[in-house]
């Protein structure tokens, strides 16, 4: 692979010194690109993105929408109807024909648009979710998006990064890079800027970063080399072949659900043309052609064919709608866990609370220190016991510990357009604002270098960093959990004096980091010493002898108080998830006496609560910890196989489990949990990758209202499948039973045609058109009726249409066949209704009308399974809409000439229509009774199965 920008060299950078390859490429690696250099870039090179499968061609899209078996079989209804228009010479106009040939199109039409829409809205998703990585730009810290890297760009590489592009090392300190999505290395690889000596394999270039990996441990800076379709992962995509989308679990639910159906309706469609066929008998070829275009628009009304689309779009403007609430759904089908989730393990910083940590005290060893302020405005007045802190020993040993912990450091803060911003680690950059609150301190930082680092792991809980004064003296400088690094002390700073650090010494040390934990801070001490071993020949730092040895025989200078308050909407949201019958449960790597303190604040756990500390959890085996996690909400210090440990636990308890995680160590909780939830701002790139939800706001409460949208969204989906099922079961019902009793009715001796039969083919596809697309995408964006969160969660496994919702759709099909059999009825000479004096067609048409009219009055009955349809009547403007709309079309499929021929209606009168209307509203008063008996039952399971008795 040729290096980009000097293409004409064919030189390999994996083979090429790294400062040959920055200057082939045109770039300073202490300064990086200028903004319009990179700019130009782009604009040569294209986004750094790998090339999406190919778009599908309209006119495969469009074939698609009569690809479907029983859109062939209304294919073949047409032929059939022409052939028979022929055989009878061809007199008029084929209308049965044109008419289900017009339904076809409408519903292929109405497929493409709802295709496009979902299309448009996971496509403004993917957008929502696209990677970012750290660059140099106009000799600036900046973070972009991954698809505006460019060739020459400078990467700044941390622990937890996706690696944006190929990339040329320049500089490593204790790099591992993860290259299994690459080469399939189930471990880290170490990487060094050192030039391999000859061409390697690609799982073997240790001086390369490559696009798509991640990094796992470390620091480094590397130049950019190729993006996009150029990068070696690029190389892997040409050879890809397109992959169909695996169909979510609700899918596929739907899918077995219109293939049941359709089988059940085709043995029904049979039936009933069996039964027309011995009952009424079929003499000629018209007569057999309107028993088979029955049959097959009887099956095609009565599958919800347009399900799968209006499912893909009612989930997709779903998880636009969170979105808008800053909860970013990456997968669809994710949307559909989140309403069951039972439990909810959270991290505390920046979840919970603000992340805007603080450092508020410093203990050393002459007293504390007070530091006012909050956040990352390093505003503040440093203090002891109220006073201004004055000159002197207490003040040298502040300066120390602020010092040495903005030194040993990889976070950057700087003010922006008024605003004070950080890049790096919240708690880390505490330490660059606190320094610049005590006067002094950052300037003597300044006079320092680094040249080497161990990096900060949750394994170690410390991290250390070596540095040569301006003036030539080198050292070491530790930072870390209080316990963890008095354990590499031997000495303590004591005013500008260092003395042993001795029993005594060390206990007051811990007792104090103590004491600031039982306050809620969050404690990190600082260490240091001279380190002249790291002197190499000729005056020059040896950073390669500098390493986890080094972290030994430490000066003991401090502890920090670092105060991260909690969101003030947190509180409220555990007390709502809570009544929604989630637990909350805090999983963290800070100090118990901590996580217990801000646990109680946000009433996960009460004043009897505890947390379990992680060293408790490596002495459990899985039954023990099962045992545990029943009851403990809180469980603190803990590593990362404990988080995975834990979410382990409670599923296997048979709770669904949302897991929150922001570094690389929560990666395999987040993919073990039924839905993994990285933080947007705090998170890495491998954790957000790993999600299954991104929080853009880092925020808890967010959290709780995406699992009320999840609830709402599920609400939603069962709402249509009630509606479309309520009125497709009421066409079957009409139609088969109308046969069936069609001389007890009355219909027989009304009609003058050889068949008699209560609705045409025609007027079943109308009803199909009109009832299944506008009011049903209506449904699918309701606003909640009941109110999702005051019911436990759903399980995991529990069906979209369950027992209850079965009977409600026997139950109501049975009413609206029967209303619009008895309309039909009313207006015809004898049968069950003697009186009327109408013709069969004036009757059909009212039958017709009446399904219709009764069909969209149980869009109103399907908004809630329990509540009264008069809840929020008015709450969804689309549903009213699209109602009124249906309405309108019927008035001009019964009232306009052209279409009276078409649909085969005829004129109805104000009595006909105010019959029509008052025998549909029936479907709304039997389910309002229905309905009231439910929540009556209901009322008295609450009150323990007891009848309330009234007192004599």
């Amino acid at each position: 692979m040729g290096m980009p920008g000097d293409a004409s060299t064919g030189l390999d950078p994996a083979l090429t010194d790294a400062d040959e390859v920055a200057r082939r490429l045109g770039v300073d690696p202490d300064h990086g690109l200028s903004s319009a250099e990179a700019a130009a870039r782009l604009a040569v090179h294209g986004p750094n993105e790998l090339r999406s499968a190919r778009r599908t061609p309209f006119w495969r899209r469009a074939l698609a929408q009569v690809a479907d078996p029983l859109i062939l079989l209304l294919l073949a209804a047409v032929v059939v109807s022409v052939v028979a228009w022929l055989v009878e010479g061809a007199e008029g106009w084929p209308i049965d024909a044109l008419v289900i040939l017009g339904i076809i199109v409408l519903n292929a039409v109405l497929g493409l648009v709802q295709e496009s829409r979902a299309e448009r809205a996971v496509a403004a998703l993917a957008v929502m979710t696209q990677a970012r990585s750290s660059v140099l730009r106009d000799a600036e810290l900046r973070t972009v998006a991954s698809a505006e890297l460019v060739p020459g760009d400078i990467l700044v590489l941390a622990e937890g990064d996706q690696v944006g592009a190929d990339a040329r090392l320049i500089r490593a300190t204790s790099l591992q890079v993860a290259e299994a999505a690459l080469t399939g290395e189930s471990s880290a690889v170490e990487k060094h800027p050192g030039t391999l000596g000859g061409a390697v394999p690609l799982g073997d270039r240790r001086d390369m970063v490559f696009k798509g990996t991640a990094v796992s441990r470390g620091t480094g800076r590397a130049v950019v080399t190729a993006t996009g379709m150029a990068t070696e992962m690029g190389a892997i995509a040409t050879m890809l072949d397109r992959t169909e989308a695996e169909s979510t679990p609700l899918q596929v639910e739907v899918g077995h659900l219109g293939r049941t159906l359709g089988r059940i309706v085709i043995v029904i469609a049979i039936v009933v043309m069996v039964t027309v066929a011995l009952v009424q008998g079929v003499r000629t070829p018209a007569e057999f052609v309107t028993v088979l275009l029955l049959g097959v628009s009887l099956a095609v009304a009565a599958v919800p064919e347009g399900l799968p689309a209006i499912l893909s779009l009612v989930l997709a403007l779903g998880v636009q709608r969170m979105a808008k609430r800053n909860a970013v759904v990456k997968r669809l089908s994710s949307v559909e866990t989140l309403g069951s989730a039972s439990v909810i393990c959270t991290d505390k910083t920046g979840t919970l609370t603000t992340n805007r940590m603080t450092i508020q005290r410093v203990v050393t060893a002459s007293g504390a220190v007070d530091l006012g302020g909050v956040g990352y405005e390093p505003v503040g007045e440093a203090t002891v016991l109220g006073r201004p802190l004055a000159d002197g020993p207490l003040r040298v040993e502040a300066q120390i510990v602020l010092g040495a912990g903005s030194l040993a450091n990889d976070a950057q803060l700087a003010e922006r357009e008024g605003a004070w911003q950080i890049e790096g680690d919240p708690t880390e950059a505490a330490f660059l604002v606190a320094a610049r609150k005590l006067a002094g301190t950052v300037d003597e930082a300044a006079r320092y270098d680094r040249i080497g680092e161990v990096p900060f792991s949750s394994e170690r809980k410390m991290m250390s960093t070596a540095h040569r004064h301006e003036g030539g003296a080198l050292v070491v400088l530790s930072k870390g959990a209080p316990d963890v690094l008095l354990r590499h002390c031997t000495r303590i700073q004591v005013g500008t004096r260092v003395v042993a650090l001795d029993a005594v010494r060390r206990a007051h040390a811990l007792a104090e980091a103590e004491a600031l934990s039982e306050e809620a801070f969050r404690t990190i001490a600082v260490a240091y010493r001279p380190a002249p071993e790291l002197e190499g020949g000729e005056g020059r730092a040896d950073a390669a002898g500098f390493g986890e040895a080094s972290e030994r025989d430490l000066v003991y200078a401090g502890v920090v108080g670092i105060i991260d308050p909690p969101r003030p909407e947190v509180r409220p949201a555990v007390a709502e998830a809570r009544a929604a019958g989630i637990r909350v449960v805090m999983i963290t790597g800070d100090h118990p006496a901590t996580a217990t303190r801000i646990a109680r604040d946000l009433g996960i756990i009460g004043e009897e609560g505890i947390a379990l500390p992680g060293a408790r959890l490596d002495g459990m085996d899985e039954h023990q910890l099962r045992d545990a996690v029943r009851t403990v909400s809180v469980f603190a210090r803990v590593a990362p196989e404990h988080k995975l440990r834990i979410v382990d636990a409670l599923q296997a308890e048979g709770l669904v489990v949302a897991m929150t995680g922001d570094g690389v160590n929560d990666a395999p909780a987040l993919k073990s949990a039924d839905i993994g939830i990285a933080m947007g701002i705090a998170g890495t790139e491998v954790t957000k990758e790993a999600a299954d939800m991104v929080l853009a706001d880092d925020d808890f409460a967010t959290i709780v209202h995406a699992v009320r949208e999840g609830r709402s969204i599920f609400d939603d989906i069962r709402k249509f499948l009630r509606y479309l099922l309520y009125s497709n079961m009421g066409e079957v019902l009409t139609v088969f039973l109308g046969v069936v009793f069609a001389g007890a009715l009355g219909f027989t001796a009304a009609s003058a045609d050889g068949l008699v039969l209560p609705l045409l083919a025609t007027q079943i596809l109308w009803i199909n058109l009109v009832t299944d697309s506008g009011p049903a995408l209506a449904m699918g964006v309701d606003p909640e009726v009941d109110d999702v969160m005051a019911r436990p969660p759903r399980g995991l496994h529990d069906r979209a249409i369950d027992r209850g919702m079965w009977i409600g759709i026997g139950v109501t099909g049975l009413v609206i066949a029967v209303i619009t059999l008895l309309t039909m009825d009313v207006f015809l000479p004898g049968g069950i209704i003697p009186g009327g004096t109408d013709t069969f067609d004036v009757a059909r048409t009212a039958g017709f009308t009446t399904l219709v009219f009764a069909g969209l009055v149980t869009a109103f009955n399907a908004r809630s399974a329990t509540s009264s349809a008069f809840r929020g009547l008015f709450a969804n403007r689309w549903l009213w809409g699209s109602v009124l709309l249906a309405v309108a079309l019927q008035v001009a499929v019964v009232s306009l000439p052209p279409l009276q021929v078409a649909f085969g209606t005829a004129p109805l009168d104000a009595a006909h229509w105010a019959v029509c209307a008052g025998m549909a509203s029936v479907v709304l008063w039997v389910e309002e009774l229905r309905k009231l008996g439910m929540r009556a039952a209901a009322r008295r399971r609450a009150d323990g199965g007891a009848p309330r008795v009234r007192a004599a």
